[in-house]
């Protein structure tokens, strides 16, 4: 007796109904291959009659006894077992009109994918945490333990001293001239005028620097009401793309230990894009 795996399929009962397959497919071949050769090989119709007769019976009765044979086997195999890799979904692969309605097939389709992603996704954590990010006071071989445990946030700094800080670095840059102002309360907002080339707007909270716009030195910067146009582009392209490369600075010069050097390194990174220092 073979042994009948967890599946429910018995081997020996499978591989000798495929063995009957092959015989009644053999038998069938011989009665189309009786018909086709017709009656031969005897003098008179009666003899051909009689010989005709007799092998395409004998060859009706073969076939009848290979297909009985197959449907005993066929009983002996057994069913597959219920037990589907995706539960309930495997049932999906029954559905009669699966080339309309392709579910099960898209299914599993979005499965290797997300095993995919997962796999990626681990790859992808495994190299980060190897090579953490530098936008920390490490930069400047700051130890943890030595960095100052109480020092103010970009965003709660007092307004003299963001006034103090910009005051500095216009006397710093003196092909610069900046001018603060606060229209909306404490936020800071910056006109840059750099020569006669460009003119620059930062909008800050604190020393934080939110916003920057580049326009052209002949660009209007202000709305009707007098304030700074914080929201509308310029109108030349090139200064679009400067705007864009003033943004990767920004996200560029993060230092929140000491925001004055941020705002610093950004002018003078303004500064040196354009040649003037």
């Amino acid at each position: 007796m073979a042994d009948v795996l967890s599946v429910g399929v018995n081997l020996e009962a499978f591989a000798q109904a495929i063995s009957a397959i092959q015989a009644l497919r053999s038998s069938v071949s011989r009665v189309f291959d009786c018909l086709k050769d017709g009656m031969r090989n005897k003098e008179t119709l009666e003899g051909r009659e009689k010989a005709f007769i007799a092998h395409f019976q004998d060859n009706l009765h073969s076939v009848n006894r290979d297909l009985n044979e197959l449907e005993r086997l066929s009983n002996l195999v057994g069913k597959p077992s219920e037990n589907h890799p995706l539960h309930n979904s495997g049932l999906l692969s029954l559905d009669p009109v699966q080339d309309k309605t392709p579910l099960y097939s898209q299914l599993l389709q979005a499965y290797k994918w997300s095993n995919k992603l997962q796999y990626h996704a681990g790859l992808a954590s495994g190299l980060l945490n190897q090579q953490s990010l530098k936008r920390s006071a490490n930069q400047m071989g700051v130890s943890a333990k030595r960095r100052p445990k109480a020092q103010p946030t970009t965003l709660v700094l007092p307004p003299q001293y963001v006034d103090d800080v910009i005051s500095r670095i216009d006397r710093m840059f003196p092909e610069m001239s900046i001018h603060l102002s606060r229209p909306n309360g404490t936020s800071a907002m910056l006109l840059v005028t750099l020569g006669k080339v460009l003119k620059v707007i930062v909008v800050m909270r604190s020393l934080f620097i939110d916003r920057t716009i580049v326009k052209g030195y002949n660009e209007n910067v202000h709305t009707e009401d007098g304030k700074l146009d914080i929201w509308s582009k310029s109108n030349y392209q090139v200064f679009q793309k400067v705007t864009d490369h003033a943004t990767t600075a920004l996200l560029h010069y993060q230092l929140p230990q000491m925001p004055d050097v941020v705002v610093r390194s950004f002018m003078n990174f303004s500064s040196w894009l354009f040649g003037r220092r």
